[in-house]
């Protein structure tokens, strides 16, 4: 039994990685924890300028975290090109994300800024939405680039290096100007990435997105935890998507002192917010596994001020009726 645990906890931190061959590109997939049907797979989406394990390493890896997703398959999708270590693709390819056949009934999606996008784009796109039972949603920006956005980003490809644009993208202003830590490791990795190249194109991509049409009634079928920084890149731009959904299906989590990657900067804050978020949508037995001690651990850690400014609702859902497979297969452009 001690050697089968032990099994399962080297397959939940090691992970399996997969190199999937698609008509436009190679697509690099790392899958965690035991594999089941019966309870929906996580599935995560990084930002531009990191991959999965610079995006959520420190979230996912946290050990009240662990507790939870243990109980789940979890499933990192890396961009085409964008895993530590891609070779560099030839000039003039575009980068398309790709969401391949990975036979699971329903997944809960998890996404950083572009992949917050993309993951929306999924779930809206889908013939069938009962496929995601859930979205987070960090940094989200679900509107296309206009003129004045589209003439500042021209100006800066000019008077800034792309690793000092990316990581505009990426932090506040106030981490930049303290050139914190966190800072300077992700402007060092950036620079000298040798896939520099794809990170380009990616960057490029995103910013040529289109509009997601946010409507409140008829946009996400699922439930959605809407997250951001009190200072970062996207704070408006959550704000406003914020009051184009539902409020009866949306939580709303503002988050002080958390720069512009909060599942970094601040992992227990967020695991305890992704906990009451899967507790609402009915796993509640699962998110309940943590120990009281663990619980009082992760308050202490928080510290006398919760850094949760908002939340506007805890969601109450009953378990929609599955179907009994439902093959996630999803071609995906930012056009």
């Amino acid at each position: 039994l001690q050697d089968a645990e032990l099994a399962a906890r080297i397959l939940l931190d090691q992970g399996q990685e997969h190199s999937i061959e698609t008509p436009h590109g190679v697509l690099h997939v790392t899958l965690h924890g035991t594999r089941t049907t019966r309870r929906p797979a996580i599935l995560t989406f990084h930002d531009v300028g990191l991959d999965s394990k610079s995006c959520f390493s420190p979230l996912f890896k946290f050990e009240e975290m662990q507790e939870i997703v243990k109980n789940f398959t979890l499933i990192h999708i890396d961009a085409p090109g964008q895993e530590e270590g891609a070779a560099a693709y030839p000039a003039g390819y575009a980068i398309i994300c790709v969401f391949v056949a990975l036979n699971f009934r329903t997944v809960i999606g998890v996404g950083v800024g572009a992949g917050a996008y993309i993951l929306s784009k999924f779930a809206v796109s889908l013939a069938n939405p009962d496929s995601v039972e859930g979205l987070v949603l960090v940094n989200i920006d679900t509107n296309a680039r206009g003129w004045i956005d589209w003439a500042a980003q021209k100006l800066s490809s000019v008077t800034s290096s792309l690793t000092e644009q990316i990581l505009s993208h990426l932090f506040s202003q106030e981490e930049l100007s303290s050139n914190t830590d966190l800072v300077q490791s992700h402007r060092e990795r950036i620079s000298k990435a040798s896939n520099l190249v794809n990170i380009e194109l990616l960057w490029k991509t995103y910013n040529s997105r289109r509009d997601l049409n946010i409507e409140r009634n008829n946009t996400f079928k699922c439930p959605v935890m809407l997250v951001v920084g009190d200072q970062a890149p996207y704070e408006d731009a959550a704000v406003e998507c914020n009051s184009k959904m539902d409020p009866t299906t949306t939580s709303f989590l503002k988050m002080a002192d958390a720069g512009g990657l909060p599942q970094l900067t601040q992992p227990a804050k967020l695991t305890e917010a992704f906990k009451y978020f899967i507790q609402g949508m009915g796993y509640s037995k699962f998110a309940a596994l943590l120990s009281r001690k663990k619980q009082a651990k992760l308050v202490s850690s928080a510290g006398p001020t919760s850094s949760i400014l908002l939340l506007k609702r805890v969601f109450n859902l009953r378990l929609k009726t599955l179907p009994n497979r439902c093959v996630i297969v999803f071609l995906l452009s930012f056009a």
